[in-house]
């Protein structure tokens, strides 16, 4: 998926992969810094419950606030004409 612009983030690579996703280095374009980006699986995406619990999981993590915890700047829905994709 390298090379790959979701929304206004450029995928760099596939940096790890578990339960609730993948997550991707990528590159923010409208503010220059790089981000992790964490999608859920299109096959995920259509399934209300795991879309939930993602959401669940970025509200969680983004009332966090520690040097060693990442900040959650955005959790959106992509539509596509095949596929849905959550990321955080």
């Amino acid at each position: 998926m390298g090379g790959k612009t979701i929304s206004h983030f450029e995928i760099v690579e596939k940096i790890g992969a578990g339960g609730m996703g993948e997550v991707y280095l990528a590159r923010d374009l409208r503010l220059d810094r790089t981000v992790a980006l964490k999608l859920l699986p299109a096959e995920f995406a259509r399934d209300e419950n795991r879309r939930k619990r993602l959401e669940r999981e970025a509200r969680a993590a983004s009332a966090l606030k520690h040097p060693n915890i990442t900040h959650i700047t955005t959790s959106a829905r992509r539509t596509a004409p095949t596929s849905s994709r959550w990321s955080m």
